[in-house]
């Protein structure tokens, strides 16, 4: 109880992140996990370490755990280059892909609207960026590099129909395609590993100056992966995790290559991809994430930041492309990490770990609380993950009691999700 109470910072404002600012103000890479995917106060602190570090210290782009797609158009709206006459609200009204309600909400649509107009006050190259890093957006993607290659490159456009006429008996259905895989050894790796070699080919030394080349790239990676992802996924192989997330490192590297050597950038995910995967039971079962990733990548670069609460509410789904809910979190586990928190903190508090982590309960291994988009609320016990804070996180912020996060608009119909592989799907 006194190690947690010594290292806590309590948090009301945000003034209060100060040590997590300073902290974080030298790094290249910042990543801010969620222990949900429909908490209103981690978007909300989120946004306000976002807009410190982008304010006070040069960070200039943020990648976040959706589709590259939507997000461009996100990224070229707070650019000021296209769709102006839209505000956030009727702009994120685009995001059609289950589950909606991650990134089409109130708060993301109150950041996105500051960030904007602290990017119209400064010169285009000074400008903050905003980028999807996930692999899901396969048809979305391939329509996209279509549209480039009939501007940029029409000669090349057969590579790009042997892509699409091979996805096309599935109907835009990964599911089916996957299956269709697994019963019958042919698939369409070749085509859209020989798009990506030909778009590759056409954009060859523009990518750094011409965003248009650096989407057309992108949008290959995509479907190229998708396609790998979906396959794998099928067979209940958990090396579709890892697929996805060295998509996601693998974007991070390049979305700070286009930006410059001298560019900062920002993380939102889930603390499942944010937390060192090494400090989890992830790590037995040969799963990696983006923060184990980018600490291995960029040594003495990189900040993890982790959220975490005791109860409340949360917006999520009882299945898989069903409508969103209000549901409730129950008090967390006893023995759990929330748990002592919650004994030791009355308040919403921030701690952040120095060099010396050797205390005991930063050391010892206690379940982590983690809810995905699919959340049962009566099974509790499978949503916690065996974690070492002193190896996974280089902060965490605490909030005991937590609220729902407030979708711009509910889900219109049953979809076809996207099967996220564990553990943050549950």
């Amino acid at each position: 109880m006194e190690e947690i109470r010594r290292l806590a910072h309590p948090l009301a404002a945000p003034q209060d992140l100060d040590a997590l600012i300073r902290r974080a103000a030298g790094a290249r890479y910042v990543c801010l996990g969620e222990a949900s995917h429909g908490t209103r106060e981690y978007y909300r602190w989120r946004a306000v370490i976002s807009r410190r570090l982008i304010e006070e210290h040069g960070f200039t782009w943020i990648g976040v755990e959706g589709d590259w797609p939507d997000c461009w158009r996100i990224n070229r709206w707070v650019r000021g280059q296209e769709n102006q006459d839209l505000d956030a609200n009727r702009l994120l009204a685009g995001f059609e892909r289950w589950p909606t309600w991650m990134w089409a909400n109130h708060e993301v649509a109150e950041f996105l609207a500051w960030l904007r107009e602290w990017n119209l006050a400064r010169p285009e190259q000074l400008r903050a960026g905003f980028y999807g890093l996930d692999v899901y957006s396969l048809w979305d993607s391939l329509r996209e590099i279509f549209s480039w290659l009939e501007a940029n490159a029409p000669d090349a456009l057969p590579a790009a129909t042997r892509a699409w006429q091979c996805f096309v008996p599935f109907g835009e259905d990964p599911h089916r395609y996957a299956w269709s895989s697994r019963l019958v050894p042919a698939s369409c790796e070749a085509d859209v590993v020989g798009l990506l070699t030909e778009v590759r080919r056409r954009t060859l030394g523009r990518v750094k100056d011409d965003p248009a080349a650096f989407d057309a790239v992108q949008n290959a990676m995509v479907a190229a992966n998708a396609e790998r992802y979906y396959r794998t996924m099928v067979r209940g192989d958990r090396q579709s995790w890892n697929i996805r997330d060295y998509h996601m490192s693998d974007t991070i590297d390049r979305i700070a290559a286009h930006h410059g050597p001298g560019s900062k950038g920002l993380v939102w995910a889930h603390n499942t991809h944010v937390g060192d995967a090494r400090a989890t039971d992830m790590a037995q079962g040969g799963m990696d994430n983006i923060g184990q990733l980018m600490r291995l990548r960029h040594p003495g670069e990189v900040v993890l930041a982790g959220f975490a609460s005791y109860a409340g509410s949360v917006t999520a789904a009882e299945a898989w492309g069903a409508p969103e809910q209000t549901m409730t979190v129950p008090a967390a586990r006893q023995g759990s990490h929330e748990d002592l928190l919650n004994n030791a903190l009355g308040e919403p508090s921030l701690l952040v770990f120095g060099s010396n982590r050797t205390g005991r309960w930063l050391t010892e291994w206690r379940g982590h609380r983690a809810i995905g988009v699919v959340y049962d609320p009566e099974r509790e016990a499978g949503n916690y993950v065996p974690t070492r804070m002193a190896g996974r996180y280089d902060a965490l912020l605490w909030i005991p009691q937590t609220t729902a996060l407030r979708p711009l608009h509910h889900e219109q119909k049953p979809g076809e999700p996207e099967f996220e592989t564990e553990p943050s799907g549950f």
